[in-house]
């Protein structure tokens, strides 16, 4: 049962979060941390409990773990944790005034913009485009060969995400110049950048060169339009044509930098959670024969996939969200703690960077069955593991900033998961990869290369339509 903070205040005198040991003088916990953050911070939550402070260099962070803890992390106010205050390290990708740049007002009020273009209807169309997009690219690859598959799933959610919730033009017109901008843009998010956002490195000159390369594409296409005008029904003409509350347009710079945003939103994490959800799905044989079969099911009548087909795969679903279990691509969400907190007789202290962490959460084993082994069964009634709580499966977040692109993401996937395993069989030559610690979007480490051949049985999805 979900309770308030108050539930968790105690009448008597508060005590000291328990601390883990191990820490270096003056480094604290930040070689484990660098190294291995998940290691580190299981270590923490099997030695000292739910809630236990450490230290990385100068900042002393708190880890709440398990669904209760959870509930506390999530129901707490703007006022009381604060995601601005930690993620000052995505304004040089973002852009100033837009994002964690601005007041919380002004950022729900940017992204409310985005409301309307998640809606159903909106999202019927994208399943078309995804669709078609999933195709093509699958189609690209011939008979057999090998990919490096993040950077190929990166490749194709790039061109989704772009086509359907920026512009056509960016897919059609700045494809190439966009994608590899981008993925520079990519490239700056890192751990270290969390804690030193502007130091010179290579991958962040290499980060804000990116960003300026994509205003100035967004600004060509905006220009473009506002001279020959646009009928265009997509977000960054949502944008051009929007006004705050105040009666204010935004400018060229917000627009590009809402749009960049949401980019992100729908394209980075899905592309993460897409490859380990298809590498567990290889070693998994006899799931993937249900996936398989269940597109059979849903698609051998009409050979073509859409929206409310999409909604029916609850196979493939079950196995995406096993896969945002066991491979969480956000490993930690941090918000820092703005007025002094008590948890369960604990007090937090202001200055504190409280966290939770997906990764070692999702395989607590009072919490999961089994927890180190893929089973999206627990999924399906009458298991359903991932109900228990309202805060058991946090993957996508949760509270005031639970990513608002979650319906999105699991649409693209399962497009692209079922085009996939309807076209080709897979495999690996080498053993199950490593996750990739010095990206704060942790996917497998890269190469991360699998073998692909044509499926000797008929394809039932059709090439898609535009």
């Amino acid at each position: 049962m979900s309770q308030t903070a108050e539930n968790f205040k105690s009448t008597e005198p508060l005590m000291a979060m328990p601390t883990m040991g191990g820490g270096w003088p003056l480094l604290g916990h930040l070689p484990g941390f660098l190294k291995d953050p998940v290691s580190l911070l299981t270590r923490g939550w099997s030695t000292e409990g739910d809630l236990f402070r450490f230290r990385v260099g100068f900042s002393n962070f708190a880890l709440f773990t398990g669904p209760e803890a959870h509930d506390f992390y999530f129901r707490a106010g703007q006022d009381e944790l604060s995601a601005k205050a930690c993620y000052q390290f995505t304004v040089p990708i973002f852009g100033k005034g837009v994002a964690y740049d601005v007041a919380p007002e002004l950022m729900a009020e940017q992204l409310g913009f985005l409301f309307p273009a998640l809606r159903e209807a909106p999202m019927r169309r994208y399943a078309g485009i995804m669709y078609h997009e999933a195709c093509l690219y699958a189609d690209s690859l011939g008979r057999e060969g090998q990919i490096d598959l993040p950077a190929a799933l990166n490749e194709l959610t790039v061109r989704i995400a772009s086509h359907s919730l920026i512009c056509r033009e960016v897919r059609h017109e700045a494809s190439r110049e966009f994608a590899a901008a981008y993925h520079e843009l990519q490239n700056g998010i890192n751990t270290l950048g969390f804690f030193f956002p502007n130091i010179p490195t290579r991958a962040h000159r290499s980060r804000d060169r990116a960003r300026r390369e994509i205003t100035r594409i967004f600004r060509r296409i905006m220009e473009k339009r506002q001279r020959e005008g646009s009928d265009q029904q997509d977000f960054m003409q949502t944008l051009m044509e929007a006004r705050y509350r105040d009666g204010r347009a935004l400018t060229d710079d917000e627009i590009s930098g809402i749009l960049v945003t949401v980019l992100f939103a729908g394209q980075h994490t899905s592309a993460v959670l897409g490859a380990w959800t298809i590498l567990e799905l290889m070693r998994d044989t006899a799931y993937l024969a249900r996936v398989r079969e269940e597109i059979g099911n849903l698609y051998s009548d009409t050979g073509c996939v859409d929206f409310a087909t999409l909604k029916q795969q609850n196979i493939l679903e079950y196995a995406i969200r096993e896969g945002e279990r066991l491979h969480p691509p956000l490993i930690m969400l941090i918000r820092k703690v703005t007025k002094p907190l008590e948890y369960d007789g604990y007090e937090i202290p202001v200055g504190t960077l409280a966290m939770v962490s997906p990764a070692v959460s999702h395989r607590l084993e009072h919490v999961f069955s089994d927890p180190e082994r893929f089973n999206p069964d627990r999924y399906a009634p009458p298991a359903r593991e991932d109900k228990q709580h309202h805060y058991t499966l946090i993957g996508f977040g949760g509270g005031k900033h639970r990513c608002m692109g979650k319906a999105f993401a699991i649409l693209q996937l399962k497009v692209i998961l079922a085009v996939f395993f309807d076209r080709f069989d897979f495999s690996f030559d080498s053993s199950f990869p490593l996750p990739n610690y010095r990206s704060w979007v942790t996917g497998p480490v890269e190469p991360c290369r699998i073998n692909y051949r044509r499926r000797s049985e008929p394809s039932i999805l059709k090439t898609g339509m535009t």
